[in-house]
């Protein structure tokens, strides 16, 4: 299995990190890890250079931190991206969040931003993932308006299943957490959307009940979608990882 979005830059990481990749390496076939702030960019590419072939990395700015990101800042880290093209696999997380951030200025700032990303993934052929909370019309019509139809476009813990037609109509992934297990909503959607287009993720340090989640818990959400899909587990990890390898152009040492 691979999990196609954590967090190993996280401090939550900082005593045990190459101890925790060692142990993901004896169960799952690759880790992509994202990088959400540009303060966390250089430990992120250090991570995927260090384990290399088994560890890779996705750079973007997340949407939360659009109130204490100067547009210095932001020139400087897309020239960082650009310089390091070859050692990334995507841009992103990045995207909209209205759960938040509730100003209006800031909120134009984010989509701003939003399409100045989705600009730097055009330039450089990147597949993008997309963090979206409580702005999936905005998210997808700025997506849209930018030309992401038909292109490589993960939406992230997508959990709307009000516009999973039109995710599904644009040719877009998703990826899947351990929240199906709790959540109605992405069950139905896990239950709708083609396996050719779901992949597996775990968001962790996050979402891991209470401790400190891991990759490893990248099996929960696939057993659940084996079981609502009611397909072999094995077909899951199967199609999921050809997604993930074909979609980030994951390359194994």
């Amino acid at each position: 299995m691979i999990d196609c979005h954590c967090h190993l830059e996280q401090k939550d990481y900082n005593e045990d990190r190459d101890e925790v990749i060692e142990k993901c390496r004896k169960q799952l076939r690759a880790l992509v890890t994202s990088c959400v702030h540009p303060n966390d960019m250089k430990l992120t590419l250090d991570i995927a250079k260090k384990h290399n072939g088994f560890v890779f990395c996705t750079i973007g700015i997340h949407p939360e931190y659009i109130k204490e990101i100067s547009e210095k800042e932001i020139d400087k880290a897309i020239e960082e991206i650009k310089k390091n093209k070859e050692n990334i696999v995507a841009i992103g997380e990045t995207g909209l969040d209205y759960f938040w951030i509730k100003e209006a200025k800031l909120r134009e700032k984010q989509k701003a931003l939003f399409r100045k990303l989705i600009k730097v993934a055009k330039e450089l052929n990147m597949p993008m993932v997309i963090h979206n909370r409580d702005a999936s019309e905005d998210t997808i019509k700025i997506l849209e308006e930018e030309g992401m139809k038909g292109k490589k476009v993960l939406m992230h813990m997508f959990n709307d299943r009000k516009f999973l037609n039109k995710i599904i109509e644009n040719g877009w992934f998703i990826s899947i957490g351990s929240g199906i297990k709790k959540s109605k909503d992405i069950g139905k959607i896990a239950r709708d959307m083609p396996l050719n287009k779901i992949m597996l993720e775990t968001d962790s340090p996050w979402f891991g009940n209470g401790e400190r989640g891991t990759p490893l818990n990248v099996r929960v959400a696939a057993e659940k979608i084996a079981e609502i899909k009611r397909i072999p587990l094995e077909e899951v990890e199967r199609q999921t990882d050809l997604n993930a390898i074909n979609f980030f152009g994951l390359r194994f040492f």
